[in-house]
């Protein structure tokens, strides 16, 4: 016999009814948003003439503010995991701030530098291709949202994506842009490089809503306790790349997305245990086991 559904009081008192918002995970949430909509405003009002604005520092700034909505991306989900507060709330708030920082403003970045010129004889070509990719990543969210309330489904239980998740994509389009100024200067939005992003656009849209499997990194314990080698190396790293940030910044991180597109592409070729080592952490914290109860 089904059970019978219990509903609120007057008062709507009914905790099963009350809609749960967690401060932490969402207010990293909004810093993603806010992150992306600075980015759009810088977009606006740079000036792409090399005589005014030779350096670009509107469109560099708009740059790091997408990678910066990046970083707020992957804490707001990790802090939702290590305080144990996912939420549906957080879930589709974290959408809607995915949509303007990696779907609308990558989309007008490249617009706005690149494909208003590249097609300025044929004007609706550029919207076409900025509206493709923002549209792929709209439905990239959406069916991730739909894959995560199905109880049975494989997304949720093997913690990969289908297809390259939004955050990364327009990752990508951000560091190869910044990339290419600090490679070509001025002159990366009207060499031969101009078409690079938006074949690059068109190439992560069908990558967003195509079957490609990729990993969340969801099953990395960082809590985990590691090795003093392992640890001095990262520590190593994270200082050499903190002082020289800004000379390393437009090399590496578009290596780093660069090889997370590639590593889909690779991951069903390479033997289980490696991809196991690459992907999860099963290492437990160094603390003693609590004895039974006498």
């Amino acid at each position: 016999m089904e059970a019978p559904r219990t509903s609120p009081d007057a008062n709507g008192s009914d905790d099963d009814a009350k809609l749960r918002i967690y401060f932490l995970p969402n207010l990293m949430t909004a810093g993603n948003l806010f992150c992306g909509f600075l980015a759009i405003t810088k977009i606006v009002e740079a000036k792409l003439s090399p005589v005014v604005d030779p350096t670009y520092p509107n469109i560099r700034a708009a740059l790091l503010l997408i990678l910066l909505a990046c970083i707020f991306d992957l804490l707001d989900g990790r802090v939702a995991r290590m305080v144990g507060k996912e939420s549906p709330f957080g879930r589709e708030f974290d959408s809607l701030a995915d949509v303007v920082s990696f779907g609308v403003a990558p989309a007008f970045l490249v617009y706005r530098v690149v494909l208003k010129d590249v097609f300025q004889d044929v004007p609706e070509l550029g919207w076409l291709i900025a509206a493709i990719y923002l549209i792929c990543g709209a439905f990239r969210l959406a069916r991730f949202n739909c894959l995560a309330t199905m109880p049975q489904s494989h997304q949720n239980k093997s913690g990969e994506f289908t297809g390259v998740p939004i955050p990364a994509a327009a990752g990508m389009v951000a560091s190869l842009t910044l990339f290419l100024i600090w490679w070509e200067g001025k002159e990366f939005a009207v060499g031969t490089w101009r078409y690079v992003l938006p074949v690059l656009l068109l190439f992560l849209s069908y990558l967003m809503v195509s079957e490609v499997k990729y990993p969340s990194f969801k099953k990395l314990n960082w809590r985990a306790t590691k090795p003093f080698h392992k640890m001095l190396i990262i520590l190593v790293v994270l200082a050499t790349f903190i002082l020289l940030f800004e000379k390393l910044l437009p090399v590496v991180a578009p290596l780093v997305f660069t090889a997370y597109l590639v590593y889909g592409f690779v991951r069903p070729l390479i033997s289980r245990q490696m991809r196991h080592d690459i992907e999860e952490d099963d290492e437990e914290d160094d603390e003693p086991p609590t004895k039974p109860a006498a």
